[in-house]
């Protein structure tokens, strides 16, 4: 009996170093099987399935996006079905997850990356799942030679996960001669390079970004998946206020509600309002209000505390 729980532990050992030594499990995690006498196998499976449900009720809970949720699920079915195939011994498409997002600031293009992030983790595509997020000055450098050390110090820091790109279009601005070029140049490459465990996700506005992608043709069948973020309602946006507030235990009064209401149909006559940013900072500005209107006060309820009022939505500018 000794004899076999013996063989038995010097398998799970081996197992586990396997684990260790393929970055499947970090020590401290090892150490914790180990001490628990638990399959590591089966707690790495159970912790890739916590990630997955974790991001996809992420994913459910945003308002509005209906088209890139949707988008999104078949993209995890795609992936799974493409894996389960690959178990039979089926011909299976290798997967080219690189996307484009088009869409005005504030739209959800930076979130659901995130997001996406965490889903490619669970699903086993990406071994981290983080989110690097870059812009020109991060990738182009100012001299000859240093563009390309740029760009691939930014795609180390992403190898795991994903890089995410912002205003992308800025890249190409200069013309031939201009640094950007080099750095396109570098991240075709390096995406090719590292296209098992890197997706690279090129954003901005949608206008620009078709103008991007027309200038250079080459770029366009490298990026399979393109996501369109529409601008939010005036509804959709109230939501999100909610949302805001309600995760920070604040609540709008009704005439607050109308004010706020007001404040964004005056936004949505300009172009590239802000959409779910502007939210966010008119939110936070009026709890920094609400914050010295009671500072004075001796005795508050838990209404008081809670309750934003039109007062604290009045005057000045989010931006």
């Amino acid at each position: 009996m000794f004899w076999h729980e013996g063989r038995k532990q010097d398998s799970t050992i081996k197992r586990i170093n396997s684990l260790v030594t393929n970055g499947q499990l970090t020590p401290p995690a090892a150490l914790a099987s180990l001490c628990q006498t638990t399959d590591p196998t089966t707690a790495t499976e159970s912790n890739s399935s916590d990630t997955l449900q974790q991001a996809l009720s992420q994913l459910n809970n945003l308002v509005g996006l209906d088209d890139v949720k949707q988008l999104v699920l078949e993209i995890k079915a795609l992936v799974e079905i493409q894996q389960r195939r690959a178990r039979a011994g089926l011909i299976n498409e290798p997967l080219v997850l690189h996307m484009i997002f088009r869409g005005n600031p504030g739209s959800g293009k930076t979130t659901v990356a995130r997001i996406l992030g965490s889903i490619f983790k669970g699903l086993g595509i990406l071994s981290k799942g983080h989110l690097i997020e870059v812009e020109r000055a991060d990738l182009v450098g100012e001299y000859i030679g240093h563009t390309a050390i740029k760009t691939r110090e930014q795609v180390k820091r992403a190898l795991g996960g994903i890089l995410f790109v912002d205003e992308a279009y800025s890249l190409a601005r200069g013309g031939n001669k201009d640094f950007g070029k080099e750095s396109i140049d570098c991240l075709v490459k390096l995406m090719e390079d590292h296209r098992d465990d890197l997706v690279l996700i090129l954003a901005g506005y949608r206008e620009e970004m078709d103008f991007f992608l027309k200038s250079n043709p080459g770029l366009r069948s490298r990026f399979p998946i393109q996501i369109d973020f529409p601008d939010y309602t005036l509804e959709q946006l109230l939501d999100i206020a909610q949302v805001f507030l309600s995760e920070r235990d604040y609540c709008l009064s009704t005439a607050a509600r109308e004010e706020l209401s007001r404040q964004l149909r005056l936004t949505q006559y300009l172009q590239h309002s802000g959409n779910a940013r502007l939210v966010r900072n008119l939110i936070e500005r009026a709890i920094r209000r609400q914050a010295v209107r009671l500072a004075d006060k001796q005795h508050l309820s838990r209404n008081e505390l809670m309750t934003i009022e039109p007062v604290d939505l009045k005057g000045g500018s989010a931006a």
